[in-house]
């Protein structure tokens, strides 16, 4: 059953809180390990280093998105600092197998759609009493205020 669920604006600061996390440990990353290289064929204006740069900022963010909610009862950094976290529609905790549902298949529809998916996840997330996106549908999640059970370690 869905309690307290969280709504669409909350979810959105929570993303971008996390977008500016990631980001900062990518730009530390990077200062720290420099990738250079020469244009790519596919595309002439882009660097092999930009290539290389994006392609692991992207797999980066998508196990950061995978594994972090795993480890922290459904918490990312963003998430944390809102004060919202991702579980299963019966109150448990995620699971890997669902937080790979939940990423990539949610990623896999919003991309075969063209992004027409991802607009109804925004509309359903906004208008739904239940609050719930396609990707939480799919992967049988919701986003909430509840915390952690009491003798969780994540519970503060």
């Amino acid at each position: 059953m869905v309690e307290r669920p969280a709504g669409f604006w909350i979810r959105v600061g929570a993303r971008i809180l996390d977008s500016i996390f990631i980001t900062f440990v990518f730009f530390i990353v990077f200062l720290i390990i420099p990738v250079s290289g020469s244009e790519v064929e596919v595309f002439p204006e882009m660097t092999q280093q930009d290539l290389i740069i994006n392609s692991i900022q992207g797999i980066g963010e998508l196990l950061y998105g995978l594994i972090v909610p795993v480890l922290w009862a459904g918490y990312t950094v963003g998430k944390r600092i809102c004060g919202i976290r991702i579980v299963k529609v019966d109150g448990s905790n995620v699971g890997f197998g669902t937080m790979l549902i939940r990423s990539v298949v949610g990623i896999f529809v919003y991309t075969i759609t063209l992004g027409i998916a991802f607009i109804v996840s925004v509309f359903m997330v906004a208008f739904r009493k239940d609050k719930r996106s396609i990707h939480d549908m799919l992967a049988r999640t919701y986003v909430t205020y509840n915390k952690p059970a009491e003798d969780s370690p994540y519970q503060q």
